[in-house]
């Protein structure tokens, strides 16, 4: 791929095998992008497995329409990737997963869960927000994502799995890693399952913004 370091490269096929190595992706499911600089970014191509990528299955798009610049095809999901970076300038990585316990939350008829059991989630990521089911890959999902991730850092997209966003990789894949214990927890702690309470999840939020 043109006018991408190879280092830029590597770190970016790295972090997708370390997606798939906590088990937040299977198979094709999820995809990944990265904001190179103010006009292009990175993502993995269509039906590529995280798993074992490399770099003939990257692409290199436009921020502002999604256009294929170098490589192979992109994801379906590139419009939700483009229309999040084009309006937080904040972040610099997206990621789309499909962890086991998260998506079977994602999956519930009925919008109820407290998603607050651990310090982590109001931390780092903040409320949540949860958007109903449309056509993946379609243009309605990515306004939809984009609009909702306007104030916040994790999306629940119903029927269909997870959106999260950082300032870099670690901050993404952490996001994850810590939403599917969240909800793993949720899923196993019945009805005796106890919360943070909503002074010290504010508390949480607002020493987070402090912490930066």
């Amino acid at each position: 791929m043109t006018d991408v370091s190879d280092r830029i490269l590597e770190e970016f096929i790295d972090a997708c095998h370390s997606v798939a190595r906590r088990g937040l992706v299977r198979c094709s499911s999820g995809n990944m992008s990265r904001r190179l600089d103010e006009s292009r970014l990175l993502a993995t191509a269509t039906r590529s497995w995280m798993e074992n990528i490399s770099a003939k299955e990257l692409s290199m798009c436009r921020i502002s329409d999604g256009i294929l610049l170098d490589g192979s095809k992109p994801t379906a999901e590139i419009a939700f990737h483009t229309a999040i970076l084009q309006t937080r300038p904040d972040v610099n990585v997206v990621l789309h997963f499909q962890s086991p316990y998260a998506t079977a939350l994602a999956c519930r008829s009925k919008d109820d869960a407290n998603y607050f059991v651990i310090p982590e989630i109001p931390f780092y990521i903040g409320h949540v927000t949860r958007i109903p089911y449309l056509v993946p890959g379609s243009r309605e999902l990515g306004e939809a994502v984009a609009n909702a991730m306007q104030d916040h850092n994790m999306a629940i997209m119903s029927n269909h799995g997870l959106v999260t966003v950082a300032n870099d990789y670690s901050h993404a894949i952490q996001n994850a890693a810590f939403f599917e214990l969240a909800c793993e927890i949720i899923a196993h702690g019945g009805e005796t399952l106890n919360t943070l309470s909503e002074a010290d999840v504010e508390a949480l939020i607002a020493l987070r913004h402090t912490a930066g």
